[in-house]
């Protein structure tokens, strides 16, 4: 499969190059500037998922597309959420493959950490788990997407209404002291126990969270 899809982009004019394993997909990731990386979830030694993984905890940020016959939901779920950036099932055509590729040279390398950390605050929105430093810190699911929210834009300051249309729906007013209610709970958890200040009141604007966490 990996000769059949090396050719096929050959023939597109497209330079590739082929390993079998994992493990030397991450130093040849980490020492080559791809485009775009294809990774199996069926590998010998490390699977993809895993390849994936460590790619972006090494900082690699080319666009990954897993191409597997595994097509189940969860297989799906844990590709995207381990970092990928696409998924394509076997068999697949190799248009459909050249035009995933294509739209993901588009988009391009950028940084999409599948762990978010800001300061000594850590977060997994895929597993749903915050730390402060090596602690764990337990949050309400509406608490969870407004860190989240500000862990997105460390730095920036954010508007009530954003918050409101971030975390809640449209079926929240503005005048509504839900964000004020919500930051002071954010803060009796991920501040106060740990003798931090990382979520900064912007009089007459909004709310920030701290650059440095």
């Amino acid at each position: 499969m990996a000769r059949l899809i090396r050719r096929g982009l050959e023939s597109e004019a497209i330079a590739v190059d082929v390993t079998e394993r994992g493990e030397d997909a991450l130093w040849m990731a980490g020492s080559t500037d791809y485009d775009v990386i294809v990774l199996d979830v069926m590998l010998p030694g490390i699977d993809g998922f895993e390849t994936c993984s460590r790619l972006r905890k090494e900082g690699v940020w080319a666009p990954v597309l897993m191409l597997t016959a595994r097509d189940g939901v969860e297989d799906r779920v844990a590709g995207l959420d381990g970092g990928a950036d696409d998924y394509l099932t076997k068999p697949f055509s190799y248009s459909e493959l050249f035009a995933r590729l294509r739209a993901l040279v588009r988009r391009g390398p950028a940084e999409r950490p599948t762990v978010l950390e800001v300061g000594d605050l850590r977060m997994d929105p895929a597993r749903r788990r915050v730390w402060r430093g090596e602690a764990g810190i337990s949050l309400s699911a509406k608490e969870f997407a407004m860190l989240e929210t500000f862990m997105r834009r460390p730095g920036d300051v954010l508007s009530r209404l954003q918050l409101l249309e971030h975390v809640w729906d449209y079926g929240y007013e503005n005048r509504s002291n839900v964000v004020n209610v919500y930051i002071n709970y954010l803060r009796g958890k991920i501040d106060v126990p740990f003798g931090a200040d990382s979520i900064e009141t912007v009089r007459g604007v909004g709310y920030r969270l701290r650059e440095d966490g």
